[in-house]
């Protein structure tokens, strides 16, 4: 026998929420330390939505909220190695022996990462908006971007595959999770992309 809704029971929405998650911002909604840091309820007001995996305090970039606890495990599931994009700004020169250390998966202190795409970027990404606060400038140290894609979801693992590689990281921005990109998304803003009833 088919269940029929009362019209009393709720309807329950699927949502998608696509955010620019700001530099120095945890990927929670609720925070018990004292002075409180910013979270994600100051840039998403919109009820029971969580973020499809998380993105570090000193990161930047496309954090994917949903309702839909199936697209969420789909998007975090390492079984899936659902393809993530990083646009990474790193102290020194890459040369294609780093790049290719990238490429074929390097050894961090919990094992050995799958292999990643790795491209060094003829100059920093446009448009960019500036970080607050900035990274340290060094005048007689260099600095690069890179296009990295990992199909993992370590703790922290592009910066430790990054400083493996002998490149550390200054400035992290996820561009790109799976299907969905980042866009034109300015920090703090976010796009609702779905909203279907059940």
């Amino acid at each position: 026998m088919r269940a029929v809704r009362s019209d009393r029971a709720p309807i329950r929405a699927r949502m998608l929420i696509l955010l620019n998650k700001p530099y120095g911002v945890l990927c929670q909604f609720t925070d018990r330390s004292v002075p409180p840091k910013p979270t994600l309820a100051d840039f998403v007001r919109i009820p029971d939505v969580y973020p499809a995996g998380r993105l570090d305090f000193d990161s930047e970039g496309l954090v994917v909220l949903t309702d839909d606890g199936g697209l969420a495990h789909r998007l975090t599931d390492p079984k899936y190695k659902l393809a993530k994009t990083y646009l990474v700004q790193v102290e020194g020169t890459p040369d294609e022996a780093a790049l290719e250390r990238l490429r074929r998966g390097v050894v961090l202190s919990d094992g050995p990462t799958l292999p990643a795409e790795a491209e060094a970027l003829a100059a920093a990404p446009e448009p960019l908006w500036p970080r607050d606060p900035p990274i340290r400038f060094r005048k007689n140290v260099p600095d690069a971007w890179l296009r990295l894609t990992i199909r993992e979801g370590r703790n922290r693992q592009v910066r430790r595959m990054t400083a493996a590689a002998g490149l550390p990281t200054l400035r992290l921005i996820r561009v790109r999770v799976g299907p969905y990109e980042l866009g034109d998304l300015a920090p703090g803003q976010s796009r609702v992309i779905a909203a279907e009833s059940e």
